[in-house]
């Protein structure tokens, strides 16, 4: 039987949705598992064609870049995990996908929780979907969450029919 003891919960900062929040509580509550939270500074060089004028100011950018993203995941963590603190906020550069999957490997995370956008097939097609590489390539479950819709469920409410099984899957990650 699999332990669950590290979750990741990969988050993006312009768009992240408080309504995976409740998920990854939840999670990490019921298999007494400790949280890392994780954001990946896309590569500023995928938005450049061609060359950089002064490699310095664009050096300068990505360093301001990484500091205000970490100060920016220390508030998120503050603001929605005060009861759970994570045992570990990391900002990395690079691209999502594959830094969250290299995460996973490198710390010996045993699940990852993340938010999708839900995006239709033309949107998947030029906007990629940085969820569904992940689980493509994650090399332990991955936990998708929908955080738009409407919804009166609240996570893994046992009483809910359906939740059941998901509650069944999680006791099997308990130590």
């Amino acid at each position: 039987m699999a332990e669950c003891r590290r979750i990741l919960a990969p988050v993006d900062l312009a768009d992240f949705s408080p309504r995976i929040v409740p998920y990854v509580r939840t999670a990490v509550e019921r298999l007494a598992a400790e949280l890392h939270l994780l954001y990946v500074v896309p590569l500023l060089r995928e938005y450049t064609a061609g060359h950089v004028p002064d490699i310095g100011v664009t050096r300068r950018f990505e360093s301001e870049a990484l500091q205000e993203a970490r100060q920016e995941l220390e508030r998120l963590a503050a603001r929605h995990f005060p009861e759970c603190r994570p045992a570990t906020l990391r900002v990395v550069e690079g691209h999502p996908a594959e830094e969250i999957v290299k995460y996973v490997e490198a710390e010996g995370i045993d699940l990852v929780v993340i938010g999708t956008h839900g995006r239709k097939a033309i949107d998947r097609l030029i906007f990629g979907s940085i969820a569904e590489e992940v689980l493509k390539h994650s090399p332990v479950p991955v936990l998708a969450v929908k955080p738009f819709g409407r919804t009166t469920r609240r996570p893994f409410d046992v009483s809910v029919e359906g939740d059941e099984d998901l509650a069944r899957e999680l006791e099997q990650y308990k130590p």
